[in-house]
């Protein structure tokens, strides 16, 4: 099951699922999209079983929808992809926009989460896209962090009830990713920094799989993130609070 299948780091995780033999339940909100990448992986892997459903995930009742087709089959693999980086100051949210922010990138995934596990195959292995923004405090972009902090405390509880039984769960914390025309802009506009901390989706999608059959708990992909993290820790927090605040006082991201 792979929720957010149509966007870029979605699609990837579906393709390579499939390379591995797995068959894949796709869902995301545009039935046409959904369609389309259907498509496009039956013609490169002709024998697989590649189901699709479209689903809003902010939508209880759309989800409802989702598991009643989906009751029949059981799990060995749920990777939650679908969220929301809408990026502005929270003034300038109007309730629509806030709710649906929440909604898809913690409720959906949380919900996703409790369905999975009441459809496990023998071997459950859950993997929640998650974002290394979650460590931080960041103003302007202070939704999108909150939401994906919160993803990742809730997989790492988690992974401890879920400790010696067959279910495991791992955070992804990526940094930048290439995906989106205006997010690949933004990365270019960080500089040779920038370029350095981004990673391609398929090199996410490759060490969140390899992580989560390792069992890790927690994997933040690229050495160059790896360190950004640990720098912050040794930082004092309110300059940490500054400086996030001044690297995204005059980026507008609202692509939703």
């Amino acid at each position: 099951m792979i929720t957010g299948a149509t966007g870029v780091l979605g699609g990837e995780f579906a393709r390579l699922c499939l390379r591995r033999g797995e068959n894949v339940y796709l869902t995301a909100r545009s039935p046409q999209k959904l369609s389309a990448l259907r498509g496009e992986l039956v013609k490169d892997f002709p024998s697989a079983d590649i189901r699709i459903f479209a689903c809003d995930l902010c939508d209880e009742a759309a989800r409802g929808r989702l598991y009643a087709d989906a009751s029949g089959l059981s799990f060995r693999r749920l990777i939650n992809v679908a969220g929301a980086d809408i990026q502005k100051p929270f003034a300038l949210y109007d309730e629509q926009k806030l709710v649906f922010q929440i909604r898809s990138t913690l409720e959906g995934a949380l919900s996703m989460c409790l369905f999975c596990m009441q459809h496990p195959a023998e071997k459950l292995q859950i993997i929640n896209v998650s974002s290394l923004c979650g460590e931080y405090v960041m103003p302007y972009f202070a939704v999108y962090a909150a939401a994906k902090g919160a993803l990742t405390s809730f997989s790492r509880a988690l992974a401890e009830e879920c400790r010696g039984s067959h279910i495991s769960v791992t955070a992804v914390l990526p940094g930048a990713v290439y995906t989106r025309p205006d997010v690949v802009e933004y990365i270019k506009r960080q500089g040779a920094w920038g370029r350095l901390a981004a990673k391609t989706p398929q090199y996410v999608a490759t060490k969140s799989l390899k992580a989560s059959d390792r069992g890790r708990r927690r994997v933040i992909p690229g050495l160059a993130n790896k360190l950004a993290y640990l720098l912050s820790r040794m930082l004092p927090r309110g300059l940490m609070i500054k400086l996030n605040a001044s690297m995204r006082k005059n980026t507008s991201k609202d692509a939703f």
